[in-house]
């Protein structure tokens, strides 16, 4: 079993992004959606799925309404809409304690990095 956390940030503004819709997915199963706070971040996301088991997940960010509410200009349609991070957990060793997955997202309305976070 792993925990799942997420972390945002807006490299127009320099800031966390503050106010992106986000959603988790196993498969055609939405387990989560939720909003980031002031910070970036979305603990409801961790309070949420609890430990998760050992699989296949995808975040999906909802980049362009994010840059939209925030009048930043964006091309019709936007290059980036909603961005999808595929990811897998896997499977922890028994008597092992499960990992932490952090995945967070660098985002601009024309690219975004991630990376497997601590």
């Amino acid at each position: 079993m792993s925990t799942l956390s997420t972390h945002v940030l807006d490299l127009v503004s320099g800031q966390p992004a503050a106010g992106m819709a986000i959603s988790l997915w196993a498969g055609r199963e939405c387990l989560f959606r939720g909003v980031t706070n002031a910070d970036g971040r979305c603990p409801e996301l961790s309070q949420t799925t609890g430990d998760m088991q050992a699989g296949a997940y995808r975040l999906e960010f909802a980049v362009a309404a994010y840059f939209r509410a925030r009048d930043v200009a964006l091309s019709d349609p936007p290059f980036l809409d909603v961005v999808p991070i595929a990811f897998g957990m896997a499977q922890v060793a028994p008597g092992e304690k499960g990992g932490h997955y952090h995945v967070p997202l660098l985002v601009s309305p024309y690219g975004f990095s991630t990376y497997r976070g601590s």
